[in-house]
């Protein structure tokens, strides 16, 4: 093992790179991006490295964010913020809200750099919303010739549909600008109900609650409902081991111990599935909206998650509780299912269409093969489009047979970036 081994955070992706680069600003990163194009070297940039594929992969340059963080300028009048690429989403959220701001919505992991989120289409929940990259308004990035550009809905607006979610491939991005609004206070309520009620009711509670999310036990009838909305009063919890004894716990530690008993004992995957089942409770959380969107994940896994149309979702839904209850594979971790409204991004899997989002996991312990390519070929009968972080087996052409504006996507990637240093081999398959 190597100086500079890496692994990503589900260490189902391990690498070696040639070189580690920690640029700590605008310019640090310029010159590195020159003289790789001099030296002919590649580079693949990483945030905190929780994609579940290879993207960040590389044996020659890796370039981390991790010391280029922060605010940049704040615009409390029009609630937007200039905001550093390497900045982590959960530092981020401390910065707005010192501020009076937040972003509008949030995924439930906020380890990631603001830059690495929008690079995969990263996203929360909730019909109203798009995915986070919906939130920029501009953003500046380094392109492979060295080129400071700059790009929004008004400058260079085909340069900025392409970049919103590039799977970094056109350049670094140093900046982004995001619009937020006032901080707000959100009340998540979880609860155990069953399956089929959910089922019948899902375009009513999203119609009726800000974020609406969902997760259903393999073989059990149950699911753990998560509803979010605004909470106009009440102070938020304080932030001790009792108020989230459950999360801490139940949710990690002990689930921890039951993924590794199902992975010795495979014929017990579906009592552990039942016994989790059983176990959640009823609770509620008051908080500040960024100490609310994110779920503590000590639980390491390997993930694939679709974006389906969302008027298929129930068909779909339908069709994976059926393979999940034939017990062909050895799983016992939940599904989740979350909403997301279309928009107008090149390379977003939410282009052109109000979506669905269905995530599925695997102890990171376990093989995974098999149950995710039955998921797989149920997502893609129904059009289905990977998270760009997440696991799938897409090639160059079904990428073009998916993504309509992948054409305008390629042509704007050859202009930003002609001599390829921000493509590897990975790259090189899933997108030419």
């Amino acid at each position: 093992m190597t100086k500079n081994h890496r692994k990503n955070w589900a260490e189902n992706v391990e690498w070696n790179p040639a070189q580690i680069a920690y640029p700590s600003t605008e310019v640090d990163i310029q010159k590195l991006v020159l003289k790789a194009g001099n030296e002919r070297n590649k580079i693949r940039v990483i945030g905190t490295g929780h994609s579940f594929t290879a993207l960040c992969k590389t044996d020659q340059i890796l370039l981390s964010l991790d010391e280029y963080q922060g605010l940049v300028n704040v615009d409390k009048n029009n609630c937007q913020v200039t905001v550093k690429g390497g900045t982590k989403l959960k530092f981020l959220g401390e910065l707005l809200w010192k501020e009076g701001l937040a972003m509008e919505n949030l995924g439930d992991i906020d380890a990631q750099s603001i830059a690495g989120t929008i690079c995969t289409g990263t996203h929360g929940t909730g019909t109203a919303f798009g995915t986070i990259s919906t939130q920029i308004i501009a953003l500046r990035l380094i392109n492979g010739k060295g080129e400071i550009k700059s790009c929004s809905s008004i400058e260079n607006p085909e340069l900025f549909k392409a970049a919103q979610v590039s799977l970094g491939v056109l350049g670094v991005i140093t900046e982004i600008t995001l619009q937020c609004i006032p901080s707000y206070k959100l009340l998540v309520t979880n609860r155990k109900e069953q399956l089929s009620e959910v089922m019948s009711s899902i375009s009513e509670r999203n119609r009726q609650n800000r974020n609406f999310e969902y997760y259903w036990f393999p073989y059990t009838k149950t699911v753990w409902t998560k509803t979010t909305n605004i909470a106009e009063s009440g102070e938020p919890d304080k932030d001790s081991f009792l108020n989230y004894a459950s999360e801490l716990v139940l949710e990690n530690y002990t689930f921890k111990a039951l993924c590794a008993f199902a992975k010795i004992f495979p014929s017990k995957n579906k009592m552990v599935s039942k016994i989790v089942a059983h176990a959640v409770p009823t609770m509620k959380k008051l908080n500040h909206s960024h100490k609310v969107y994110a779920t503590m994940r000590l639980v390491k896994f390997t993930e694939m998650e679709y974006n389906v149309p969302a008027d298929a979702y129930q068909d779909v839904m339908n069709e994976i509780v059926q393979l999940v209850n034939s017990e062909k594979f050895a799983i016992h971790f939940p599904i989740e299912s979350r909403w997301v409204k279309a928009d107008d991004i090149y390379m977003s899997p939410a282009y052109g269409r109000d979506s669905a989002y269905i995530a599925c996991h695997v102890y990171n312990k376990k093989d995974n093969t098999e149950y995710f390519k039955a998921l797989e070929t149920i997502f893609r009968a129904y059009g289905g489009r990977p998270h760009w972080g997440k696991l799938h087996t897409l090639t160059q052409q079904d990428v073009i047979d998916l993504y309509p504006k992948y054409p305008e996507f390629n042509k704007i990637r050859k202009e930003q970036d002609p001599d390829e240093i921000f493509t590897s081999p990975y790259i090189k398959k899933l997108i030419g």
